[in-house]
Order: C-alpha cells, then sequence, then structure tokens
C-alpha cells in the first residue's frame, strides 16, 4: 500500500504523523473519492472488532447499516462542489460480533497542489451510548404522554360524572329551599348551600385542574393569597372541626400572586387537607399558614405538628406518580404530584421540611404579582365573602 506520508522527505515528521495517527483516541480514515479504504487507524479496529487487512479487503458498504448507506449523499455532493469544506453525519455499522455501532462521521477532503481533491479523512466517534440514552429518554418521555394522556381520560370521565351528582345535589337544594323557606337561615343548611356551589366550582375546574400542561405567561392572573387561603380553610372547615384540628392563618392579606385560580384552589387544598389527614394521635392537631416575600416570589408556607415524613428514605420519592408514605387507605400518590407540576407550571417550585413524628413543613413558592397591578380578582374569589 502507498504511503500517505513519504519517508524519505521528512523521516522525523513520518514517525511522528503515524504515532499521532495510530494512537488518537477517535477513529481516523483515508479514503479515496468513491469510498474505499485506503488505510486506517489503531482506533477504528478497535470499534469495529476487524484487523486492517480485514476491512483492507472488503467494502465499506458491507458493514454499513442498510438503512445508512445513502446518509452521505447530499452532503458528499456539495462537498465535492466547494459549497462546503467538511461535513458531518451519523451512521450505523455492524461491529464483527454482529452488534450496532453508532458513529458520528466527520468528512472532509485531502487535496493536491492544484487544489483538486484526491482523496477523503473520515473521523469517527463511537456515540453508541449517547444513542441508547436518547432512546430510553424518548421511550421515557412517550411512557409520560401516555400516562398524561390517560390522566386526561380519567379528568373527562370523573368530570363528567361529578357534574351529574353535583348537578343533582344544587337541584335537590333548590327544591328544600322553595318546600322549606325557613331553612335559608338554618347555619347547617348554609354551609350545606356553600358545600354545594363550591363543590360545582371544583367541578367546572376539575379539567383544568388534572391536566398537566405547560402555562403562557399571559395565562396567569393576579390573585389575592389570603382570599384564596381563606376559600382553602372553609372548604375544610367540617374536617378541622371533626378531628379537632386547629388552623391559624398568619398570611397577609395584602399579598398578591401571579396564578391560575382553578391550580391555586387546588394547590392550597391538597396541602391544607394533607396537613389535617396525616395529624398525630399523640397530640392536639395544628396547622399553621404563614407568608413572606423572597426575591420575585411570594412563598406560602404550611406547618403542622402531625406524623411527618422520613426524608432520608423517601425524599426523592416524595412527589413521585403513585408513591405513598403512610397507611392510610385512601391515599393514592396522586395528590402531591400533580401539585408539584401545577406550582412549577406557574414558574414555582415547592420545597420540604420534615421530621418524624414532629410535623412537616412545606414551602410553596409563587411568582410574586406587584399590588398596584392587581386588577379585579377572579369571580371566585369576589364571591368568597371573608
Amino acid at each position: 500500500m502507498k504511503s500517505l506520508f513519504p519517508r524519505e522527505s521528512f523521516p522525523d515528521s513520518y514517525d511522528s504523523l503515524e504515532k499521532i495517527f495510530n494512537n488518537t483516541y477517535n477513529g481516523i480514515a483515508i479514503l479515496t473519492l468513491d469510498g474505499d479504504w485506503i488505510k486506517v487507524n489503531d482506533s477504528i479496529c478497535e470499534m469495529l472488532g476487524y484487523s486492517k487487512n480485514e476491512l483492507y479487503n472488503m467494502k465499506i458498504e458491507n458493514i454499513v447499516f442498510r438503512d445508512d448507506l445513502g446518509v452521505h449523499a447530499t452532503k458528499y455532493d456539495r462537498l465535492m462542489q466547494g459549497k462546503i469544506n467538511r461535513y458531518r453525519v451519523m451512521q450505523r455499522y455492524f461491529h464483527k460480533d454482529g452488534s450496532i455501532i453508532w458513529f458520528l462521521i466527520s468528512v472532509s477532503l485531502i487535496t493536491a497542489l492544484n487544489g483538486k481533491p484526491t482523496q477523503m479523512i473520515w473521523q469517527f466517534s463511537d456515540i453508541t451510548s449517547r444513542k441508547l440514552n436518547q432512546d430510553k429518554l424518548k421511550l421515557m418521555l412517550r411512557v409520560v404522554r401516555e400516562q398524561n394522556d390517560r390522566l386526561s381520560s380519567f379528568a373527562s370521565i370523573v368530570t363528567h360524572n361529578l357534574r351529574s351528582h353535583s348537578g343533582n345535589l344544587s337541584t335537590i337544594k333548590g327544591f328544600l329551599e322553595e318546600e322549606f323557606s325557613w331553612l335559608k337561615e338554618n347555619e347547617n343548611f348554609s354551609m350545606l348551600t356553600k358545600a354545594v356551589d363550591n363543590l360545582e366550582e371544583t367541578v367546572s375546574h376539575l379539567t383544568e385542574v388534572a391536566k398537566i400542561k405547560p402555562v403562557d405567561a399571559n395565562e396567569l392572573e393576579t390573585l389575592n393569597l389570603y382570599d384564596y387561603v381563606e376559600k382553602a380553610i372553609y372548604n375544610v372547615t367540617a374536617f378541622a372541626r371533626n378531628t379537632k384540628t386547629t388552623i391559624i392563618n398568619d398570611i397577609e392579606d395584602n399579598l398578591y400572586i401571579k396564578g391560575i385560580p382553578a391550580y391555586v384552589d387546588s394547590i392550597i387544598l391538597n396541602f391544607l387537607t394533607n396537613a389535617i389527614k396525616y395529624r398525630s394521635d399523640d397530640r392536639e392537631p395544628q396547622v399553621e399558614l404563614t407568608s413572606s416575600i423572597e426575591d420575585e416570589y411570594v412563598i406560602f408556607r404550611i406547618a403542622d405538628n402531625g406524623m411527618g415524613i422520613d426524608l432520608e428514605k423517601y425524599g426523592d420519592k416524595l412527589f413521585q406518580l403513585y408513591k405513598t408514605f403512610h397507611t392510610n387507605r385512601d391515599s393514592i400518590g396522586l395528590g402531591l404530584f400533580i401539585t408539584k407540576n401545577h406550582i412549577e407550571s406557574m414558574g414555582g417550585k415547592v420545597e420540604v421540611a420534615s421530621e418524624v413524628d414532629v410535623g412537616t413543613e412545606f414551602s410553596i413558592y409563587f411568582k410574586r404579582a406587584k399590588k398596584d397591578s392587581a386588577t379585579t380578582e377572579s369571580s371566585e374569589s369576589e364571591s368568597f365573602s371573608k
């Protein structure tokens, strides 16, 4: 085989170039303009499992994955026309053992003194691991999309069924008001009325709440945090009363956040319900709600003295789908997963601090809205009287 580097013209340089050629980590090959091997380095032999003699005695297309035979064509034509100086392609090759190797190949020309192309230099980088990881990531994304689709279908079914039941409750409530007008003065009936109204409102938001989707900044409204917290407290009044839970609301009444009403409703209600649900039997349940401002965020904190969570054991699984950490039969590990996604979709974040048998504190970071930008609150906030 004719040497690329005539030894007689520069003997020392020849040895140096040969060492560089053969010892570089990436595979390097010199090919004819027709794509036949002229010279390959040791790295290519290691990557493909063939000896140099074996490679020199076979056509390159014999070891290229069939579907990738034409990947060079368009770019090669532009290279030969002088429109580009080099190009890169991804191409699959068969290893001698039959396995498939992904290569990122960089192609450039060797030219004569007159500028005419004579040979090609191909540089091979093994990207098999990267491609396999990309395939795994694509699979994971597909699974997530399928889960989201199922969740959306679930939301549609539940919304339809709940709308029917809430409509019936509203109708029955109306009949009772007409037949027994004195019920309007009854405190318990007033609470029932408010509960039915809130149920109808929840049903109207349910599809939005259950769907996890990116939120455009233009969709975010200016909301008063205190109003939404008070509304959530009202909605758990019976639950708190039955469990003898004390709820302390120290939220400032002049804090405004950027959010979607349905999401904020769901977020606060979910954390508040969990704080009561996972109470300790060894002490009087207490839930404290506080707020503060930090840079671009309004921080809503909800702290309880309940069972607590072993963060060393469950910390990395806390917000994963279908993960539960207590023995409650009604826990399905869905609420925190959806809640975290809603918080993040509005540009926020959530942090947790907890100690077993001491209690838990969640810190929810909402995007801060300036007070002077607060416009008319959403209808659900206006209709709620503190």
